[in-house]
């Protein structure tokens, strides 16, 4: 059975598109957990609506420490062997789910698998496609690089709707962080890869919503996410030996120097204002600041 779980706050915009989802997933081998952190608008009623309808709806409504939290209550309730977590304003593929039951048939147990994740705008037109396609933990470090299509990626599943596991995970790499509220999946997938059986799809699984008023996007408008990722990122790398330390640095400022000689021989334009910015930041006299 596959338990997906929905952590929930005041999302009435969303909740019922977000239950109908996995409602129209058709797959008889799974339980839906919401875990609402005690809204005040109409989420719960939507919830109790669709509940009533759908006995694989399972839901808890109480005050929680975060979205953290709000998972690892879901992962304690689930009854299934595979988790999946759904935020409540994404969505998946069609008849994804099924899909998931038939692969993890064939999976030793403690597998990780991924897939792609289509990235949509406020419009919902697709923006780009993530396609993870290298989950060795130096790939994760990156940070970015060059996918399979020749775009510049994030080096590591950007959403959880497009990757599902072993519940027995967790029993090897504890669960998800309660103090982290924006960074915690990066920091289970950094577990994840050295503990599991990591395998990558190059299938669409899932939608992920990135656009004003969701709380990545408004994250990342700030520029915070970008400095705690990579944090997290420095924070992992001093746990490694030093041998594998310096691997991981010196693929980094490779990958870095690459991915910014492809970038300006896309855009040449952009390379003669980005030089006198920087040599602007260093205040040199005769650089005009104009």
């Amino acid at each position: 059975m596959i338990s997906i779980i929905t952590p929930v706050y005041n999302g009435e915009k969303f909740i019922e598109s977000c239950l109908q989802v996995v409602i129209d997933q058709n797959c008889l081998e799974v339980e839906h957990i919401i875990v609402d952190g005690g809204s005040g608008d109409k989420t719960v009623d939507i919830i109790k609506d669709k509940a009533n309808q759908y006995p694989h709806i399972r839901w808890i409504s109480e005050k929680d420490k975060g979205q953290s939290d709000a998972m690892n209550k879901g992962i304690a309730m689930a009854r299934g062997e595979i988790i999946g977590v759904l935020n409540v304003d994404d969505f998946y593929e069609i008849n994804l789910l099924n899909r998931i039951c038939e692969i993890f048939q064939t999976l030793p147990e403690h597998s990780l698998i991924v897939g792609n994740c289509n990235i949509i705008n406020q419009k919902e037109q697709l923006m780009f496609i993530n396609k993870p396609s290298q989950l060795r933990t130096i790939d994760l470090l990156l940070g970015r690089r060059l996918n399979d299509d020749g775009i510049i990626d994030a080096s590591f599943p950007v959403n959880p709707s497009a990757y599902f596991y072993h519940k027995s995970l967790h029993q090897k790499i504890g669960l998800y962080k309660v103090e982290d509220h924006y960074s915690m999946d990066i920091d289970f997938l950094l577990k994840a890869v050295c503990s599991s059986n990591v395998k990558y799809f190059n299938e669409a699984w899932g939608n992920f919503r990135y656009y004003p008023g969701t709380k990545t996007f408004d994250d990342s408008a700030t520029g915070s996410s970008l400095a705690r990722i990579e944090k997290l990122f420095n924070d992992y790398i001093k746990t490694l030996s030093l041998i594998e330390q310096w691997q991981i640095l010196l693929a980094r400022n490779i990958n870095f120097t690459f991915l910014k000689i492809f970038y300006f021989s896309k855009h040449p334009e952009r390379l003669l204002e980005s030089i006198k910015q920087r040599l602007a930041q260093q205040d040199l006299p005769w650089i005009s600041h104009k």
